[in-house]
């Protein structure tokens, strides 16, 4: 397809920008070359090691708590096909393509690094899968987290021996021998070492990391949009996003939330209307004054969490890995700890920004809060509800990303009769990570259709530049204050807008780019 965008794996550590790119919006794959003569390089030792007598683990021996077993060259293919169908162990819904996609370009990376002694030609194979869209169905259920994400990253694998289930380019179904050869493509016969190559990474959650690490840069300063609104919309004060104020506690993620939601309010008459002497209220509620220490916390934890990633991704793991010497050692550099403590600490910083954002929502509908806004602004409250059964949602949803930001990290079950004692359960927290941030999402939706509401019940007044931009944005699609409504499609209609980044683009159109 022209101007195709098309990643070469090799060159250097991959990008977040270009995992996302590949994985979410189908850009193509190469090797580079500076990555085949690695992988060439690399193979010359496996090789050596598997025509010496002296046992070498993973080539010529068999796997985990079986690796006392020596297996003889005549044996050795079958060895690597018994372990990729036995490891392809998946079970439950597929996984999203974008998941698989990234878990793909990740292994690849890997390989190109030339430490895992993969032939050529199977690295050429995965990377034509990538490039020419074919995805293998991987499943919820697989992986421990340890040795790597072992499940998932074997059914990636099968494909390459035409085998298993695979989803072409356009997302329909076929077995992975008639999808290969329908794109000019062979199937590999795996050589020494290369089953472990090809399935022992933590690919599967960190690709999930990046993805969540994406999407999160987003709903934060979408987070940072409806909090204004709602500070606007209940006649709350933008004296305490002051700077000096918020230099007192140097956090870098609440300086930036701070200004941002001094610059989303800046020129409000709804805003300069309260700020007299006449105005006898003396602080507004932690929802609305914490916001900069809520949303700048949660900030920090993205920026901890996308340091680990950027680490991650500079990571070649495999075990056993083939070292500049030509060394074969075995490692515990699978083990996926470092990713799963982040993936889980973000799902703690995902329930509470949507904790936050409920309870800015709630308030809008409470007569005893909302500064004289009818109930549940409502159009005509007891005939009508308004947007008593919206909070209800939002509440739902908040409820179980308290039950998700419970660690998976902390759990281990011993598997691999013992050998494999102390698992991370990444994989794990990933999954609920991806569910947390569809929740914070819905959450946020909810809060953005609900002040803008009481943006319009504060007419005459005008709101901001910024928030008005966001409200005339919404009103394309959904209509202001009126008798109720089917409710629902027009949460969904506000769920699309930050979904695609709208609300953002339109706010940085009218006052530039946020923090």
């Amino acid at each position: 397809m022209s101007g195709r965008r098309v990643v070469a794996v090799g060159v250097g550590p991959l990008t977040p920008e270009e995992v996302v790119a590949v994985a979410r919006d189908g850009a193509g794959v190469e090797l580079a070359p500076e990555a085949e003569s690695a992988i060439e390089k690399a193979r010359t030792a496996v090789e050596e090691l598997a025509a010496a007598p002296t046992p070498a683990y993973g080539i010529s021996t068999g796997f985990g708590a079986l690796a006392t077993r020596h297996i003889p060259s005549p044996q050795r293919a079958q060895l690597q096909r018994s372990l990729i169908r036995s490891h392809a162990a998946g079970s439950g819904p597929e996984v999203e393509r974008e998941v698989t996609r990234a878990l793909m370009l990740l292994r690849l990376s890997t390989l190109a690094t030339g430490r895992t002694g993969i032939r050529l030609e199977s690295a050429r194979l995965l990377a034509a899968l990538l490039d020419r869209g074919l995805t293998p169905v991987v499943h919820e259920y697989g992986s421990l987290g340890c040795s790597g994400d072992l499940a998932p990253l074997a059914h990636c694998a099968l494909a390459l021996l035409g085998e298993g289930p695979v989803r072409r380019s356009d997302g329909s179904l076929a077995g992975a021998s008639v999808a290969l050869a329908e794109e000019g493509l062979a199937p590999v016969e795996l050589g020494p070492k290369e089953g472990l190559a090809l399935i022992n990474g933590t690919d599967g959650m960190l690709g999930m990391l990046l993805l969540g690490l994406h999407d999160l840069r987003t709903l934060l300063r979408v987070a940072d949009i409806t909090a204004a609104m709602s500070v606007e919309g209940l006649l709350g004060t933008d004296r305490v996003f002051a700077a000096d104020l918020q230099a007192l506690r140097p956090h870098p993620g609440q300086a930036a939330a701070a200004e941002n939601l001094r610059r989303i309010l800046a020129d409000s008459e709804i805003v300069a209307s309260h700020r007299g002497s006449d105005c006898h209220r003396v602080q507004d509620a932690y929802s609305l004054r914490c916001s900069p220490q809520v949303h700048g916390a949660v900030r920090d934890t993205w920026a901890h969490a996308g340091s680990v990633a950027d680490r991650e991704l500079d990571a070649a793991i495999d075990n056993p890995v083939v070292l500049p010497d030509g060394r074969v050692e075995s490692n515990g550099n699978f083990h996926g700890a470092p990713v799963g403590y982040v993936l889980d600490f973000l799902a703690i910083a995902v329930a509470d920004l949507a904790s936050i954002s409920e309870r800015r929502t709630d308030r809008f509908l409470d007569r005893a809060r909302n500064q004289g806004l009818p109930a549940f602004l409502a159009h005509d409250p007891g005939v009508d509800s308004g947007h008593m059964i919206a909070q209800y949602t939002a509440a739902g949803i908040v409820s179980e990303l308290k039950r998700l930001a419970v660690p998976a990290s902390v759990d281990s079950i011993p598997s691999s009769a013992m050998q494999e004692d102390h698992v991370s359960m990444g994989w794990s927290a990933a999954r609920k990570l991806r569910r947390a941030l569809d929740g914070l999402t819905r959450v946020l939706a909810v809060e953005l259709l609900t002040a803008a509401r009481g943006l319009d019940l504060r007419a005459p007044l005008e709101p901001s530049p910024a928030t008005a931009a966001v409200r005339t944005l919404l009103r394309a699609s959904v209509p202001g204050p009126g008798p109720d409504r089917h409710l629902a499609p027009e949460i969904d209609a506000a769920v699309a807008l930050v979904t695609t980044g709208a609300v953002v683009d339109v706010v940085e159109h009218t006052i530039g780019e946020l923090r």
